[in-house]
Formats: C-alpha cells, sequence, structure tokens
C-alpha cells in the first residue's frame, strides 16, 4: 500500500479506535473531511470550508456496528466511516452525492487494510477487488460493459499496460467460458504483447493526451451466441463492435473497442482500444467471437468518421456544414426554418443511402426524423407530414420493435398532434387532446422500451392531475416511478406521488439559503403558519400574486405567518435584483437548476407559482393553495 493509502486508514484508526469513549472521540468536520477515497475519479459532495461550521458528525451504533456519520448543512449525509464487526476499528468508508451512497472502501478481512471498492448508486456498479492490498485493482468483481470501456481508454491514456489487462480477456477467462481451440488461439493472439500493442495504438494518435476524458459507450443492442454453434461450451453474451467516444478539451475522437464478451459479472475487451484518426483506419467488423467462420478473413470498412467517408460521403458531409453556416435566425422567421430543414432532410436521406453500417444508418436516419420534426413544428404541412410518415412505415416493416421505429412513431405522433392542435377550432381542441393522450397511452404500451416512454407516462400523469383525476394520476406517476426510476422523469414522479400525499403529514424540508447565510429547515419555524412558495422571476403568475402575497404578509406576519421562498430560477443572477425591487422581505431556499434542482424533484413541481400551506405543528393542511385560498383559511389557522 502507497504512503498516501497508509496515512488515510491510519487516521481513521486514531478516530475509530474510541469509538465507545463518547463525545470527546468524535473526529471534527475539519479532520473527516481530510479523508479521500482510494481511486479517483469519484464524483462525491464536499461542502465548501465556509460550510464546515454548519456540518456535523454524530456517533451511530447498527447491531454490533458502530461508527460516525457526517451530516451537511441542510442535514445531508456526507460520510458513513463504519466498524461492521465490533472491534472499535473502522472497516468501511462510504462517499455520498447529495444524500446518496456513490462510493466504498471495504477492508472486509479486518486487517486495516483496503482490499474492496465499490461504486454504488448513482456512482456506478464497478466492485473492485485489491488482493494484495497494495491500493491498485487486481481484478474486477463486477463491472458493466460501459464502464469496462471507461476504464480501459483510461489505461489507454496513461499508457498503462497492468490496467488495461484486467479488462481484457484472460486465458482464464477463456478456459472458464470453454471458448474451441482456434477462437481461442485469435482472442489470446489479440492481448497478447499488450505493452507493444498499446505503443503503436498511441503512435497513431494526435488528438489523445492523458488529460482526454472518456464520454460515451456507443454500441448496438449486445447478442447471444448460443452453446449449441460450438463456439463455446456454454451462452456467449457479445457485445459486436463497441465505439466510444473521448474529448480532449473541445475536440472529440472515436476510439474502437471492437468485440467484448461477458465473463460472469464482468466484461472483458478482446482487443486494445484503438483511436481512429485519419485516412486509413481499419475497423473490423467482426470479432473472433461473432465471426461466422475463421477460415474467412475478418472484413474491414472504413471508418464512418469525418476525414474517412467515401468522396460522396465527405461532400454530402460539406454540404450539411454549409446549411448549418448559413443556418436561420429567430427573426428570419418560420418559412427559412421550414426550408433550412427541409434541405437538410434532402442531405441526410442521400448520407442514409449511402452507409455502410446500421450505427451510421441509424444516426443519419434519427438526424432526419428529428429534422422532418422540426419543420412541422415551425409552421410545416401535410408534405413533411407525409414524408416523415414514410420514414415511419420503411423502419415499421424492416425493424417494427426497434427502438428506432419507437423514436419515428413518436415524432409522428407529435407531429399529427402539432398540425390538428394548429388547424382545430377551440369547440375541436378537447377531442384534440383526449386523441393525443389516447395516443401516447397506445405508444407506452406498443413500445414499453422506448425512449420516449417516460416522457409519455409523465404527460400523462400531469394531465390527470392538473383535469383532478388524482387517482388515475397517481397511477402514471407510480408506475414512472417504479419503471423508469434511474430517469429525471421517474424521479420528478416519485417526488410529485410525495407531493400528493403531503396533507395531514409533517412537512420534511430544508436547503441552503440564497444569501448564503446557511441552511433553512421548516423544522425551525414550528409554532408559526408557514406558506412554502415554489416561484421564479420568469413565472409570470407569480408576479400578478406577488403584491397580494406580500400584503398578507406584512398584515398577519406579527400574528405568527412565515412565508419560505424555494426559488426556482436556473441561477442566482436574476433573484436578487427582483428581491430588492419587489421589497420582498422573507427568507429564501436556492438550488441551482430551475426545475430539474433538488426541491423541485424532490416534491414533483410541474407548474409554478405551486404553494403550501403549513400549520403552526408543521402538517401540511394543503398542498397546492391558491391566494383567494390562503386569504379565506389563514386567519383561522393563525388562531389555532
Amino acid at each position: 500500500m502507497d504512503g498516501k493509502s497508509r496515512t488515510y486508514l491510519a487516521i481513521l484508526v486514531i478516530f475509530f479506535s474510541a469509538t465507545g469513549q463518547g463525545d470527546a472521540a468524535t473526529p471534527t468536520v475539519e479532520q473527516t473531511m481530510q479523508l479521500r477515497p482510494i481511486h479517483r475519479g469519484i464524483e462525491y459532495e464536499t461542502p465548501k470550508s465556509s460550510e464546515w461550521p454548519q456540518c456535523r458528525v454524530e456517533g451511530e451504533r447498527t447491531g454490533k456496528g458502530s461508527g460516525w456519520v457526517v451530516l451537511g448543512p441542510t442535514g445531508q449525509v456526507l460520510r458513513r466511516f463504519k466498524d461492521t464487526n465490533g472491534d472499535n476499528i473502522v472497516d468501511q468508508w462510504c462517499y455520498y452525492n447529495r444524500g446518496v451512497e456513490v462510493y466504498r472502501d471495504s477492508d472486509s478481512n479486518y486487517n486495516n487494510k483496503v482490499d474492496q471498492s465499490r461504486w454504488l448508486n448513482t456512482g456506478g456498479s464497478k466492485w473492485a477487488i485489491d488482493s494484495n492490498e497494495d491500493g491498485r485493482i487486481d481484478s474486477w468483481k463486477t463491472l458493466s460493459a460501459e464502464e469496462a470501456t471507461q476504464v480501459a481508454v483510461t489505461a489507454l491514456l496513461n499508457n498503462d499496460s497492468a490496467a488495461l489487462a484486467k479488462v481484457l480477456v484472460s486465458e482464464a477467462d477463456i478456459q472458464s467460458l470453454g471458448i474451441e481451440k482456434k477462437r481461442a488461439g485469435k482472442l489470446l493472439e489479440s492481448t497478447s504483447d499488450l505493452s507493444g500493442k498499446m505503443r503503436a495504438a498511441l503512435s497513431r494518435t494526435r488528438k489523445l493526451t492523458r488529460s482526454s476524458k472518456w464520454l460515451r459507450f456507443d454500441a448496438t443492442k449486445p447478442g447471444v451466441i448460443p452453446a449449441d454453434l460450438k463456439r463455446a461450451n456454454k451462452d456467449l453474451h457479445v457485445y459486436e463492435n463497441v465505439m466510444t467516444i473521448v474529448a480532449t478539451g473541445n475536440e472529440t475522437t472515436f476510439v474502437q473497442i471492437g468485440e467484448m464478451v461477458r465473463v460472469g459479472d464482468t466484461w472483458k475487451l478482446t482487443q486494445v482500444p484503438q483511436p481512429l484518426e485519419g485516412n486509413d483506419v481499419p475497423v473490423t467488423e467482426w470479432g473472433p467471437l461473432m465471426q461466422p467462420d475463421l477460415n474467412v478473413p475478418q472484413a474491414t470498412v472504413q471508418t464512418q468518421l469525418p476525414g474517412s467517408l467515401s468522396p460522396e460521403q465527405q461532400k454530402l458531409l460539406e454540404q450539411l456544414e454549409q446549411l448549418d453556416k448559413r443556418s436561420p435566425q429567430p427573426a428570419d422567421g418560420q418559412a427559412a426554418f421550414a426550408q433550412y430543414n427541409s434541405k437538410r432532410a434532402d442531405v441526410l436521406n442521400k448520407l442514409i443511402s449511402l452507409s455502410k453500417t446500421d450505427a451510421e444508418r441509424e444516426r443519419w436516419t434519427r438526424q432526419m426524423i428529428d429534422g422532418l420534426s422540426l419543420i412541422i413544428q415551425t409552421g410545416g404541412n401535410a408534405e413533411t407530414l407525409t414524408r416523415l410518415k414514410g420514414i415511419e412505415s420503411d423502419l415499421r416493416r424492416g425493424a417494427p420493435r426497434s427502438k428506432l421505429t419507437a423514436y419515428a412513431v413518436y415524432r409522428r405522433m407529435f407531429a399529427d398532434y402539432i398540425i390538428a392542435s394548429r388547424t382545430a377550432t377551440s369547440v375541436q381542441q378537447p377531442k384534440v387532446q383526449e386523441k393525443w393522450y389516447a395516443d401516447l397511452a397506445t405508444y407506452i404500451e406498443s413500445y414499453p422500451q422506448g425512449e420516449e416512454v417516460p416522457e409519455a407516462m409523465m404527460q400523462l400523469a400531469i394531465a390527470q392531475e392538473f383535469m383532478g383525476k388524482i387517482p388515475e394520476a397517481k397511477q402514471w406517476y407510480s408506475r414512472l416511478a417504479s419503471e423508469h426510476g434511474k430517469t429525471q422523469h421517474g424521479r420528478k414522479a416519485a417526488g410529485a406521488l410525495r407531493r400528493i400525499g403531503l396533507p395531514g403529514k409533517t412537512l420534511e424540508l430544508s436547503g441552503p439559503s440564497l444569501d448564503g447565510g446557511g441552511a433553512i429547515d421548516l423544522k425551525r419555524l414550528r409554532g408559526r403558519v408557514v406558506l412554502v412558495y415554489f416561484w421564479s422571476t420568469w413565472c409570470r403568475p407569480c408576479t400578478e400574486d406577488l403584491p397580494q402575497i406580500l400584503n398578507l404578509y406584512a398584515q398577519h406576519r406579527n400574528q405568527g405567518f412565515e412565508i419560505v421562498g424555494i426559488n426556482l430560477d436556473n441561477t442566482k443572477e436574476p433573484v436578487r435584483p427582483f428581491l430588492t425591487q419587489q421589497r420582498v422581505g422573507w427568507p429564501q431556499i436556492f438550488h441551482p437548476g430551475g426545475l430539474e434542482s433538488t426541491l423541485s424533484i424532490d416534491f414533483g413541481i410541474m407548474t409554478l407559482p405551486t404553494m403550501f400551506l403549513v400549520d403552526k405543528r408543521g402538517i401540511v393542511v394543503n398542498r397546492n393553495i391558491t391566494v383567494a385560498d390562503l386569504k379565506r383559511d389563514l386567519p383561522e389557522l393563525l388562531k389555532k
């Protein structure tokens, strides 16, 4: 273990060897903030040093274990340091982001040395083993395909052959999968002389550096090679030709990962990653596992990247570039935008016809669909809709249940809705809305894996809630939260369920003050009637209601009425001048991010203003109060 790691552990042993000795043994916030994960690149929450006085460290006990929890300015968990086996020495170091554990170092054999590291929840799913406890990863217990490419690219950029070897298929892996002899030989050949192959790959790049960053995993869906093909003695789960996108400053570069195979709970590469630059970069179409017949040499295709395209494709890309340089400005009007997108769609259609891979064909098709959709949104006519329907029809025939087909269906549906809304009379508008909601429901059932399903569910849930059909709204919010809980829509749906269920419950709410004066916590306002007011400077109804709310505040503040504003502007800049101009004096909570900020998601805020009325006990009496309701109910609540 390196010196940094030994210091890391020594500090913790000093802290925690006296866990049972009371407050005297409690480490300070400053001491806990000096501790770091064994591995780099972890995104976890660390308050500014100016906020440390608002943080605290508390002891906790679970079963035979004990330890410390570090709480942030708003009460969120920042760290947990645990003694899980009751020997009064810490053996788990846990790091949190926005109150969720994202990373954990563990001493699983209780010898005061970290031997396992896990990335958790929003931090990922990696599980690393350090069997000799020297601070370096010796093997991976769990590793997704996406994360394996990230590890591989990072190893390549650092010319770290040892780290790359941990994510390349090994002889032991080949034996465990039972891969037949010829294919096994090909795999071993592609991963031999690792240092030499890495040097050769790095010598071909002029863009990638140690500071380059892995951005994205790009692949079609994985396939299964059944055991009855006799390529292995068990089914093989394989990605055919994986690419990653790597950023160096503002430039991006493709790196070919190639074929990947699942070995237990980890994904492994079958070749050294290859940067794709220049005009003569071969891209293997088949890896040793997917290749139908090893007696047939591997086919190669030119990479579908700028600089390595056919002359026809390069010319078309130049046309796109020229179109984009002359793209219309807002003042040019809808007709100019429609003409621009129509010309762009024509070029993309030609690129689709020249595409040599499914990935390229899908990329250009998506762009074409998006362009046609924009034409309709900016005033396009039925002719454009017919063109969009033609693409949808072709996709339905070729791959009726694919994600690309679902993508086209959703945008055609939306185009239908836009045109119908534009031409319908006021009497016809309810029918148009009903059809749109019916189409959304049909889409969800027909394409459960479609990218737009969370958006469709959210639209249906919001519509039902706004129409006062709360049981129906709760059904859609519940389904969205359970089936797509990791998406932004899923998290917001969970917040909406929480908001709908607030009446009669104690409101737990806190957040950082807009003026930087520490945290605002509703618990401190018990004994007062509180209006929780979600608002923004750009919200016109908020501005219209404000004079009446100011009057109520002036009239009843001395009787025990308080307001806590929760501002949902994206940044602070416009907020303070607005408050000064309007002479607003009540406290304000601010998280950056607007309608996608922490508290907006936590309570599923869909429209502004949204106001909760809370009684003196801290219990919500109205989750969606209007100014008129507030004028009526406030005096009675203040008397209680």
